[in-house]
């Protein structure tokens, strides 16, 4: 633990009203970390009873990812603050059996610009707010596997995950000189809101893990996909 809190390295935290976000900002806190949480409207979520409970070591920022506009505003927010970690975790689903020749086009729009297209403009808005020895992280699923996909089920949920981890090669392609790491986490099937109640993971099996693993990439660049052990993904 640091004795002084200027010490504490900060994490700036996309979608951290609940779920895996919200777990992330209290392991975050738990490790003497500083958080920087978003949310996505005005109403009180359990990020701001977290942020009351801990005087000094949240601040909130509001931004709904999926408007661009939005998304300019938090980065002219952030202004020339640097960070240690960003972290963006944002994720829908769709029903899970519904083939891509059955989707409504609004419903895959839906799917996809929540799942790949709205991160990534988070990550090119904001990556410079990232400290030259900082994280990137983006979350997101041992689903957007295509080499482990072998029983098909969730096909727009998949297709939007690979879609983001393809998106992001493109991104670490373009950066190949920078020294900051890039990892996409796959948490493994937790019990959540999204996850459902038959997920075999509880919030506590995956969350400190993802963190630990985010920690372990400090130092080392390149872009890494790997699940919340730590263990590398297929692409």
């Amino acid at each position: 633990m640091n004795s002084d809190p200027r010490l504490r390295k900060t994490a700036l935290l996309v979608g951290a009203s609940r779920g895996l976000g919200y777990a992330m900002a209290e392991e975050f806190l738990k490790r003497d970390w500083n958080v920087v949480g978003t949310v996505r409207g005005p109403a009180r979520t359990q990020l701001h009873e977290l942020a009351q409970r801990s005087p000094g070591r949240i601040d909130i920022e509001t931004v709904d990812i999926t408007m661009p506009d939005q998304i300019t505003a938090l980065r002219s927010r952030v202004g020339d603050r640097k960070l240690d970690m960003l972290f963006v975790n944002a994720g829908v689903t769709n029903n899970p059996n519904e083939t891509i020749g059955a989707v409504s086009t609004e419903e895959f729009i839906r799917v996809m610009v929540t799942n790949a297209l709205s991160p990534m403009r988070v990550v090119e808005a904001l990556y410079d707010v990232v400290a030259e020895d900082g994280i990137l992280g983006v979350m997101s699923s041992g689903q957007g596997s295509v080499s482990n996909n072998t029983n098909g089920k969730r096909e727009v949920y998949r297709g939007s995950k690979a879609a983001l981890n393809m998106f992001m090669r493109s991104f670490a392609a373009r950066h190949s000189v920078d020294r900051r790491p890039m990892v996409l986490i796959a948490p493994g099937w937790v019990r959540t809101e999204m996850g459902g109640p038959g997920a075999p993971l509880a919030i506590e099996d995956s969350v400190p893990n993802v963190v630990s693993t985010l920690l372990a990439v400090q130092g080392k660049p390149g872009l890494r996909y790997l699940d919340y052990l730590g263990r590398t993904v297929p692409w």
